[in-house]
């Protein structure tokens, strides 16, 4: 049954006019003007460093399935910082929180969920592109073709669109308690849940599937395709070929467990275990510092990567000499 005090969304009542208000950091008033320049850098460094590889990779004029797969996978995380970073910076210079319309926090939760839900997708088709590479080298020019690879690309970003917008649906298609005060830094799933007026588990349900869809399914993906790596890894006698085959491998294998781990931390567990401050800490860490630590790790592990980034910078240089 509804709690009482609840807003039933009927004919009369307009989505358009309500408000949540989102707290943030409240809690860390002392800390706010510094938290607010650790997350401006982190901000502006995560745009430079994704925003440099995104470029670096259009300007190559041969582009092979790796390098068109991090170019996606830097768009995801340059709008997915977008969506997020500058209404938590904005909620550190409100005092008492910002508001943000239903709309708007629809629109979030949805973006939010629809790009991580991509880079999910995404991460499976960059295991796959490893898998043939390693187990299939002779028909990896072949089957790992450009159209393959858009087509790859499309059904990750649609796809993730799809599982976030019915979520979205489920989520705001709930009546909400007279406290429209969201305890995070953002529209995030289980903190809006935890202000819906109703004590059956429905609005779990849509939470799960999405989990289902976009964490376990694709997780379940990558495995697979890492353990006939592994199996084809076995056969090569050489150690060296096999250490040269594996550090192909190594920079997704650190950001795929970097996106899932923190994803699993945050959305697969029971609705009992909400804690909004030890929720808002993650969520800082998943939002801020991975979005940042890509780049590095494939700056720095991936040989494409270095060669185009040296390129680019090369090219930087003639033109400022010429």
């Amino acid at each position: 049954m509804p709690c009482e005090g609840c807003m039933e969304r009927d004919n009369e009542s307009t989505d358009a006019t309500m408000e949540f208000l989102l707290l943030g950091f409240s809690e860390l008033f002392c800390l706010r003007v510094f938290l607010f320049l650790i997350f401006l850098i982190v901000h502006l460094i995560t745009l430079a460093g994704n925003a440099m590889i995104f470029i670096a990779v259009v300007m190559e004029p041969s582009r092979p399935p790796m390098l068109f797969f991090l170019c996606q996978l830097s768009v995801i995380e340059l709008c997915y910082t977008l969506v997020i970073v500058p209404k938590a910076l904005l909620s550190l210079i409100v005092v008492d929180g910002s508001t943000i319309s239903f709309i708007g926090c629809a629109a979030q939760m949805h973006l939010f969920v629809a790009l991580g839900g991509a880079e999910c997708f995404l991460l499976v088709a960059m295991s796959y592109d490893r898998y043939v590479a390693i187990c299939q080298p002779l028909h990896y020019i072949t089957v790992m073709s450009e159209g393959l690879c858009l087509r790859l690309a499309v059904a990750c970003c649609l796809g993730g669109f799809a599982v976030a917008l019915g979520l979205t649906v489920a989520v705001f298609r709930l009546p909400f308690c007279q406290s429209h005060c969201i305890n995070h830094f953002f529209c995030d799933v289980p903190a809006v849940l935890h202000l819906a007026c109703t004590q059956s588990y429905t609005p779990e349900l849509a939470l799960l599937a999405a989990c289902v869809l976009l964490l376990l399914l694709p997780f379940l993906l990558i495995l697979t395709s890492y353990v006939c790596i592994a199996a084809a890894l076995l056969h090569v006698t050489s150690s060296l070929g096999r250490g040269k085959a594996f550090s192909t491998c190594f920079s997704h294998l650190a950001i795929t467990l970097l996106h899932y781990g923190c994803a699993t931390f945050m959305y697969i567990r029971p609705s009992s275990s909400y804690s909004p401050a030890r929720d808002k800490m993650v969520s800082l860490v998943y939002t801020n510092i991975t979005p940042l630590l890509y780049p590095l790790i494939y700056s720095l592990r991936n040989k494409e990567i270095r060669g185009v980034l040296r390129k680019m910078l090369r090219r930087k240089r003639i033109a400022q000499l010429n």
